[in-house]
């Protein structure tokens, strides 16, 4: 396998695609929970190795709009896992939001893959180098575990009030029902 820094990112890009259409054909809840949490730390662990190794290397070069666009990005993200993380699967929106969540990181993916690593890959870099630093990094947030991050912070903060379309949307439906 590969160890070159854009070819592991571009393997965590599809091990998470792939688990996106698991769930979209996934059945039951028990099944849609364990794929979310797969995704959830898959997610979380590209995140971090691309924000603290990856992006932090090419910033310069790819350009400032092009990195504050996927630095947002991650950011939506991070909340939206965030709140899944304090979901237990039963919530109205549980899957709403995972399936906007698979949405926005499709798009995140299919931008890095076409404007951003092309632009990186002319950079006189030693990828294989910045790979191996990645898949070090990765496997100590697997070994120690993740360092929070502020999204995680707000929404615990928020004690899911924050997430306001699902507790309008449970409340009318809890108050016809």
């Amino acid at each position: 396998m590969k160890t070159d820094a854009v070819s592991l990112l571009k393997a965590d890009h599809k091990k998470v695609k792939a688990l996106f259409t698991q769930f979209e054909s996934a059945e039951g809840r028990r099944e849609k929970k364990k794929i979310v949490a797969e995704a959830l730390l898959e997610l979380k662990l590209h995140a971090a190795i691309e924000e603290e190794i990856f992006y932090a290397a090419v910033r310069r070069t790819v350009g400032k709009e092009l990195m504050n666009e996927a630095d947002e990005e991650h950011h939506v993200a991070k909340v939206l896992i965030a709140e899944l993380e304090n979901m237990d699967g039963r919530e109205s929106h549980y899957d709403a939001k995972f399936t906007v969540l698979a949405e926005n990181v499709r798009h995140h993916i299919k931008e890095e893959e076409s404007e951003m690593l092309p632009k990186a890959q002319t950079m006189k870099l030693n990828f294989e180098k910045l790979g191996a630093q990645m898949a070090e990094r990765k496997q100590q947030l697997l070994d120690s575990g993740f360092p929070p991050v502020g999204e995680e912070t707000m929404v615990a903060a928020s004690g899911g009030e924050g997430d306001s379309p699902a507790r309008i949307a449970d409340q009318t439906g809890a108050a016809r029902g």
